[in-house]
């Protein structure tokens, strides 16, 4: 079995739930490797900063979409307070 390298951000690591939808896609899982680190942060406080599950699945939904179509950062979103 091969593992898929899923790089992560600069204060946070990749949930289960998003690593699933990474390596879903070679395409994908190359994009997300591509962003920076900080960019990555961005992306992964985004999706767990939400309250609700249903949510979190939209916001992991979105990611994908939202790399596939060339965004490198979430939009309309003040920043990951982490870092």
């Amino acid at each position: 079995m091969t593992t898929k390298k899923v790089s992560t951000g600069v204060a946070h690591k990749v949930p289960a739930d998003l690593r699933k939808k990474l390596t879903s896609s070679t395409k994908l899982l190359e994009i997300w490797n591509d962003l920076t680190p900080l960019a990555r942060n961005e992306w992964i406080c985004w999706v767990i900063s939400v309250k609700k599950a249903e949510t979190r699945e939209e916001h992991i939904t979105r990611l994908g979409k939202q790399l596939l179509e060339g965004k490198r950062r979430p939009c309309c979103w003040p920043g990951c307070p982490h870092r």
